[in-house]
C-alpha cells in the first residue's frame, strides 16, 4: 500500500529520457548526500545506458514507478549473467519526496516477483554500509549480507556489501 497522499501509482518499463532521471537522481542524492564525485555519475549513466542499449525481455527487468505522470523511483533486474552470478538488483531508487511512502518496497516486490516467475535461483545486490532504510527494506525480504569489503570508491573510502537472496528453483 502506498500512503494515500500521493495519489495514483504507476509502474511503467522504460520510455525516453528515463535513463537520465535515474541518472540524475543517483548523482545528485549520492553526491548530497555521500560525498560521491563525478565519476559514481559517470558510472551509473554508462552502465544504465549499457543495460537499456543490451536490455532483454526474457530476462532483464525496468520498473519506473510514476505519481501523476511524475518520475517517484526505480528498480531493475540485470540478468546478463544470471547463469554464472545470478540476477542483479540494480539501480534501486526513489526521490527523496516519496521515500518512506511503501513505493520503495513495491518495486522491490515487484522485482523479486519477477525473478522468481522466471525460476532464477539467487539474487543479489552491492550496497554500502549507511543506508539503514534500505538495508531494513532487504533484509525484511530475506536478503543476507554475504560479503563486505572497504573500498576506495567515488572519492570516497565506502564499505561496499553484497546481499544476496536464495530464491529456490
Amino acid at each position: 500500500m502506498v500512503d494515500d497522499r500521493y495519489g495514483d501509482l504507476r509502474l511503467t518499463g522504460y520510455y525516453p529520457g528515463v535513463v537520465g532521471k535515474i541518472t540524475e537522481l543517483h548523482a545528485v542524492y549520492y553526491h548530497r548526500n555521500w560525498g560521491f564525485d563525478v565519476s559514481f555519475e559517470a558510472q551509473v549513466g554508462k552502465e544504465l545506458s549499457e543495460f537499456v542499449r543490451d536490455f532483454k525481455m526474457e530476462r532483464d527487468g525496468l520498473w519506473i514507478a510514476r505519481i501523476s505522470d511524475a518520475f517517484a523511483g526505480a528498480v531493475a533486474i540485470d540478468g546478463h549473467r544470471a547463469d554464472d552470478d545470478g540476477l542483479r538488483l540494480r539501480w534501486f531508487i526513489v526521490e527523496p519526496a516519496f521515500q518512506g511512502s511503501g513505493i520503495g518496497r513495491i518495486l522491490l516486490r515487484t522485482a523479486l516477483t519477477f525473478c522468481k516467475e522466471r525460476g532464477y535461483g539467487r539474487i543479489y545486490l552491492w550496497t554500502f554500509q549507511g543506508l539503514h532504510a534500505a538495508r531494513s527494506l532487504y533484509e525484511r525480504h530475506g536478503f543476507i549480507l554475504t560479503e563486505v569489503n572497504a573500498v576506495d570508491q567515488w572519492g570516497q573510502t565506502i564499505t561496499e556489501q553484497k546481499y544476496e537472496l536464495m530464491l529456490g528453483k
